[in-house]
């Protein structure tokens, strides 16, 4: 299985007074789940303790998710100030999101704008895409586009224009390109390290204190598959 992160390994991508990025894993969980496990947010948590010697809790707002087999970017709010603008950010689309992906099969076109109307089952963690609008459907739109040609996979940058549960996974599913490894949504087998070849690779944002313009890119996980990109 892959390595988790911890105080001592955490990948920090950036950080100042009042935000603090990081590259997660495959296998981290953003925030506390029923499994129990120690999630991402604590740990964070406990790296500022040590780094900053606090001696009382440590304030972290979670601003944003990926699911766990995914790994790349994830932005926290490190003070009470900047938590409510950055939620206000994300809620009205005003950041960028980019995702790297691999997948088995070649995509319908080079470049293509995907809509699809997903219902999600809680009950199998996993949701489902229509071609039109059905009951308790929400609407979905990303944009990918091929951006090389692997030996037996294509890597797939994709531009997320909504941030639906599970979007990305289910909507190149719908389409015939399965993510590598993703079994919940059609991978004939799972990858190694229990993650899927999905990426969170850039974030684009305006600063919710300094106003200024954020661009922050992830390093890829290590694997072959990823390195041959």
């Amino acid at each position: 299985m892959a390595e988790k992160s911890n105080p001592s390994n955490l990948l920090v991508l950036y950080e100042d007074n009042h935000i603090i990025v990081v590259n997660k894993r495959v296998g981290d969980i953003v925030q506390g789940d029923k499994t129990g496990d120690t999630p991402l947010s604590d740990v964070v948590k406990a790296y500022l303790k040590i780094k900053y010697d606090k001696p009382g809790n440590v304030f972290l707002g979670v601003v944003h998710r990926l699911d766990r087999p995914t790994s790349g970017i994830v932005l926290f709010a490190k003070t009470s100030k900047a938590l409510p603008r950055l939620n206000k950010l994300f809620a009205e689309g005003k950041t960028k999101k980019t995702y790297w992906t691999i997948v088995k099969n070649e995509p319908p076109s080079d470049s293509e704008e995907l809509t699809h109307w997903l219902v999600r089952n809680p009950k199998q963690n996993k949701s489902y895409a229509y071609d039109s609008e059905v009951a308790n459907s929400k609407k979905a739109i990303l944009k990918y586009r091929v951006l090389k040609k692997l030996d037996s996979h294509f890597l797939l940058e994709i531009d997320l224009k909504t941030g639906r549960h599970h979007q990305i996974r289910s909507q190149l599913a719908a389409k015939g390109c399965v993510i590598k490894g993703d079994l919940k949504y059609g991978a004939a087998r799972s990858n190694k390290n229990g993650g899927i070849h999905l990426h969170a690779r850039k974030l684009q944002l305006e600063h919710p204190v300094k106003k200024e313009s954020l661009e922050i890119i992830a390093p890829l996980p290590k694997d072959n598959l990823w390195d041959a990109c």
